[in-house]
């Protein structure tokens, strides 16, 4: 089977989607070494190019165009056009990460849908996301022949909004990351910081956890320090300014994007995510993983996610918030279970699952594509 995957979320900085999409890209060459299978990413940028050891990392063929991306998701997204095989590229499945279908003339078409945030809440997107995912994703998704998403609350959504067959859509849960000493046990240190980890947007929800931090500070003014770890948007000018302003000045920091994960989670107390929306939540995961005890919201699917493992709130309800944060500070033995429990539910995701679950997906979109074909 000749499979090309969308990879640009991961060409530059690596993200949410763009970590998903670059660990299930190798998860599944991995997987299907050796058995005739041709696993091609795909890149396309003006001015920036693929890693120069990408292909032999993940064990994949990468092919790069240098063609705007702005310009050709434009042309995609509203021209559907051009095909992939008038750029060079001959493939059987034809996989995009994101909502909307890549144009081609015979392979079958997979979209991957992390989150409808974009329906619920489009004023808070921007650029590409607000001017094409609302107005399309529903015929896109309607069409394509299979869909990926990443966990069964946002696979519900899917198909009740977009009116999709359960059998269309396909779980493909993200796996851990592979620590090289986290993850051993509980890793609780006394002099860590609060953790977030995340995208500075409006979603992340980042103004009720200052707002919570604050309140700490109020009651413990000793209390750790804040660390928000994530590229900036402008969403984010004025948590920034924050930052500089009492109380918070001198007690909390913004590192952004941080390329040295296992170095960020281990200076880490707990970590929150406090989103008003996430399809999946990988922060949450990489945390239990580590053995780090975990705040989260009480939102999307987040308490698929963690499950029994930490504290879940009602992230606007800044009290809430800081009373969760306040109780994982200084119960030792409540953080130190949940740690625990976090770890044990951290073992229940794998990348080889999601890649074989992948292949399941592949296989029912080439044989919804022929049988498209046939009745066409």
């Amino acid at each position: 089977m000749r499979i090309l995957i969308d990879y640009r979320p991961a060409l530059r900085e690596r993200t949410g989607a763009g970590e998903y999409i670059h660990n299930l890209a190798g998860a599944y060459a991995r997987q299907h070494a050796g058995d005739g299978t041709d696993l091609a990413v795909f890149t396309s940028s003006w001015k920036d190019r693929p890693a120069a050891g990408l292909a032999s990392e993940l064990a994949v063929r990468v092919v790069d165009r240098r063609v705007p991306v702005r310009l050709l998701n434009y042309l995609w997204h509203r021209m559907e056009w051009p095909p992939v095989e008038t750029l060079g590229i001959a493939a059987d499945v034809v996989h995009a990460a994101h909502p909307l279908l890549i144009p081609t003339r015979h392979a079958a078409q997979v979209v991957t849908i992390h989150d409808l945030f974009f329906l619920t809440a489009p004023e808070a997107t921007r650029g590409e996301i607000r001017r094409d995912y609302p107005a399309l994703a529903h015929e896109h998704a309607r069409r394509a022949d299979a869909v990926v998403t990443t966990c069964r609350y946002t696979a519900a959504l899917i198909e009740r909004t977009f009116g999709i067959p359960p059998a269309r859509v396909h779980v493909c849960s993200p796996g851990p990351p592979a620590w090289r000493t986290l993850g051993r046990g509980p890793h609780v240190p006394r002099d860590g910081y609060i953790l977030f980890v995340g995208t500075l947007e409006a979603r992340k929800n980042v103004g009720a956890l200052l707002d919570a931090y604050a309140r700490l500070l109020e009651r413990r003014p000793a209390a750790p320090p804040l660390v928000l770890a994530g590229k900036a948007t402008p969403d984010a000018d004025g948590w920034l300014a924050r930052l500089a302003q009492p109380p918070l000045a001198g007690h909390a920091r913004h590192l952004g994007y941080v390329t040295g994960r296992e170095e960020l989670y281990a200076g880490a107390r707990l970590l929150v995510l406090p989103s008003r929306d996430e399809g999946f939540g990988i922060p949450v995961l990489e945390a239990m993983s580590a053995g780090i005890p975990v705040v989260a919201a009480r939102a999307g699917a987040l308490p698929e996610v963690l499950g029994e493992a930490g504290l879940l709130v009602y992230a606007d309800e800044a009290e809430e918030l800081a009373a969760a944060i306040e109780r994982m500070l200084t119960d030792e033995a409540f953080a130190g279970g949940c740690a625990a429990r976090g770890l044990a539910r951290a073992r229940e995701f794998s990348w080889d699952r999601a890649a074989a679950t992948l292949h399941g997906a592949y296989a029912a979109a080439v044989a919804n594509r022929r049988a498209r074909g046939r009745s066409g």
